[in-house]
């Protein structure tokens, strides 16, 4: 691991000490920001700052990384999911989806999933390492800059438990939102846990007004515990209180994602159980057809069952909807990602 820091990481007060440390104009450190705020990681793109002075920048701080190595684009719906290698050669993956307001990317927090929760392609992807703030921020704008196009939202749902890397997600909102950022709005980001109680109790207290999810996916301790392994270190008894606190202390309703396997949690019971378990809280369930991938023992629900569990939320007083499904084709869809190093996705 290098302690040099990579160059998304790099605030303008580094860039100002850098440059006199170096003997170079202050100017320089603004025209250097301006080009990392727009993705650049490369200083030969630099290309108002002198050759002698970006070589200098390489030496003291990371400049590579972010290698486009595949690059998918759904024949369905157009979501597109780019596959990049970082600096150190670890792999991630991040999804663009297309909406009627905008774009809205999906990124990694970590390289690989520690949570080993059983429905999903990224507990089989290995663990590397906690992503930086600044590569948190680099697959938005690094993104962007690919794609020639403007990010409208941000869900940090993809590979990675986002709360096992708290500090770093912190210092990516307050980058984000930052008019030196990306000047987000933090209604425009949403932040998705599967359960790190004391994280959720200090993420209430920061009151950052970001959207929060958990990943619920099951309303009993001993069918949690079934396939989400996190569920016995911070049980239901710890999480469902954690988050009647998130929504009292900040006023913002929390969603329950809840994917719907085929003779698992799909049933009336379950429904029925997770009414009662949600009732009274400033909720939404974000229900979930369920994702399948090579290799799982998970099968989606019937439609018919998706719709029936549906219907029985909304009718017992919790709002309820249907995530629209997107870039399945492509395994870019929820619980479908993993570190892709090959021509294909899985």
């Amino acid at each position: 691991m290098s302690d040099k820091k990579f160059c998304l990481d790099l605030t303008r007060e580094d860039l100002l000490l850098f440059c006199d440390s170096q003997g170079i104009a202050k100017y320089r450190a603004d025209q250097i920001f301006s080009w990392l705020s727009r993705g650049v990681v490369r200083t030969d793109d630099m290309k108002n700052v002198p050759k002698d002075i970006r070589g200098l920048l390489e030496e003291e701080f990371i400049f590579e990384g972010f290698d486009v190595i595949h690059k998918f684009v759904s024949e369905i719906d157009g979501t597109t999911k780019f596959v990049y290698r970082l600096w150190d050669n670890n792999v991630i993956e991040t999804v663009v989806m297309p909406y009627k307001t905008g774009l809205s990317v999906c990124i990694s927090s970590q390289a690989g999933c520690k949570m080993g929760c059983r429905f999903c392609a990224s507990a089989d992807a290995g663990f590397g390492r906690s992503l930086s703030a600044g590569e948190l921020f680099g697959q938005i704008v690094v993104t962007s800059r690919n794609l020639g196009e403007k990010i409208s939202s941000v869900v940090v749902m993809g590979i990675g438990e986002p709360f096992d890397n708290f500090d770093n997600l912190m210092a990516f909102i307050d980058l984000a939102t930052s008019p030196e950022g990306l000047n987000l709005g933090a209604r425009h980001i949403t932040v998705s846990t599967c359960g790190l109680v004391p994280m959720i109790h200090e993420f209430a207290d920061r009151k950052l007004y970001v959207n929060l999810a958990i990943s619920l996916h099951a309303p009993t301790d001993e069918l949690r515990s079934s396939i989400m392994p996190i569920n016995r270190r911070y049980n239901i008894e710890e999480l469902i209180p954690a988050c009647r606190r998130y929504t009292e202390i900040t006023g913002r309703r929390i969603t329950f994602e809840y994917s719907l396997f085929a003779g698992i949690n799909d049933d009336e019971e379950n429904a029925k159980a997770l009414v009662k378990l949600l009732r009274g809280m400033l909720c939404h369930v974000n229900l979930i057809a369920a994702n399948e991938f090579p290799g799982s023992d998970f099968r989606r629900s019937p439609k018919a069952n998706v719709e029936k569990f549906k219907d029985y939320l909304n009718s017992h007083g919790i709002n309820a909807t249907l995530r629209r499904e997107m870039g399945t084709d492509i395994m870019a869809a929820c619980g479908q990602l993993r570190r892709s190093v090959e021509g294909r996705s899985c």
